[in-house]
């Protein structure tokens, strides 16, 4: 009785087949490579481009003052669509490890006793879902912003306009701001997932535990 009641903590969904992957975890199973390949684009780019910048501030002509904002606008706009690739690569994996072990649970069970039971969606999961959506949203808005400062401060210092360009440069510190704030928010996200996942294995070896006895009842013994 002890083992049998093991799984009664847990909201789980009963079938006589193992269930496929759900929509997350088929998303984190095709989207986990090209959001990594992005992010292995992407920081090579970004290193590339603060070298120029670096060579042209290195150098000190005053005519390259509206190309070094730029650039310096515009690398950490690349940086951070790495940050943001990477990132979603590794929330993409996490969903990726829980499909894995969503359908490999169940093939087991169906193999042993065929009765299936699969852990419904945690809040844990949920949760990470709608942190790692919002954290995206800021971080695309983030780089967006970040392109289009680039393009306002090169023609403001072009123009003379050190008005604008102060105001640009508050605005990079809101930006700036919502950077770290997103950041931040995909690490909780990550958090939750790895959360979900020892739910998940602790939920599968209880449900384990259980097989044993519900295949000696079934088989009259």
């Amino acid at each position: 009785m002890a083992t049998a009641s093991m799984t009664m903590q847990y909201d789980v969904t009963e079938s006589d087949r193992a269930l496929g992957l759900n929509m997350p975890q088929t998303m984190g199973r095709i989207m986990w490579k090209p959001m990594l390949l992005m992010a292995v684009m992407a920081f090579p780019i970004a290193a590339v481009l603060g070298i120029v910048r670096a060579t042209l501030v290195a150098d000190g002509d005053p005519a390259d003052a509206d190309t070094i904002a730029l650039l310096g606008q515009f690398t950490t706009a690349v940086m951070f669509i790495g940050f943001a690739s990477v990132l979603s690569a590794i929330v993409f994996s996490i969903g990726r490890i829980l499909g894995a072990l969503r359908t490999g649970g169940g093939e087991i069970q169906e193999a042993a006793v065929g009765k299936v039971k699969t852990l419904e969606m945690p809040g844990s999961a949920k949760l990470m879902l709608v942190l790692m959506m919002m954290a995206m949203v800021g971080l695309v808005f983030a780089i967006v912003m970040h392109f289009v400062l680039g393009i306002v401060v090169a023609d403001a210092i072009s123009d003379g306009n050190a008005r604008r360009v102060e105001t640009i440069g508050n605005w990079s510190t809101w930006v700036e701001g919502l950077r770290r704030f997103s950041v931040a928010v995909y690490l909780v996200s990550i958090a939750l997932g790895l959360a979900t996942i020892v739910r998940v294995l602790r939920f599968q070896a209880a449900r384990i535990r259980e097989l044993p006895q519900e295949k000696a009842a079934s088989s009259g013994t």
